[in-house]
């Protein structure tokens, strides 16, 4: 559990061994060795930065398979709006470094994926816990 937030409806959050850039070289690293395919690298912090902002550091990365997320797209479309996966990764106030993702059940269940098709989010679980220095 994070120290400054309630956790939102539908999402997990797993507390992180090290920094944020540590988590996030885990994370990274996992999605890689996977092959999965990385859509986007989001770095909060930078952004914020760069007008003149400050933000701890919070990072999120948007990365899937093709292969595995079309067949949810074509049975739910909705879906899209979920997908592809999402690893956030932030420092908490009280500096505690958390890993959340959207809970691979409630995407399903949100978006009315047949359960034969949900086991293809599984996957964000696992490097979720990758991340977070757990697994």
């Amino acid at each position: 559990m994070p120290d400054d937030t309630t956790v939102p409806a539908g999402m997990v959050e797993v507390p992180a061994l090290g920094s944020v850039a540590d988590a996030w070289a885990r994370l990274e690293a996992a999605v890689a060795a996977r092959g999965l395919t990385v859509f986007a690298r989001i770095d909060f912090a930078a952004d914020a930065g760069s007008v003149g902002l400050e933000l701890r550091p919070t990072r999120l990365l948007v990365f899937g398979n093709p292969r595995a997320g079309t067949p949810l797209l074509a049975a739910a479309p909705t879906a899209g709006i979920d997908l592809p996966l999402k690893v956030l990764i932030w420092e908490g106030a009280g500096g505690t470094v958390t890993v959340g993702y959207n809970r691979p059940e409630w995407i399903g269940a949100r978006h009315g994926v047949p359960a034969a098709l949900q086991a293809r989010l599984q996957p964000v679980a696992e490097l979720a816990a990758i991340a977070a220095g757990t697994a």
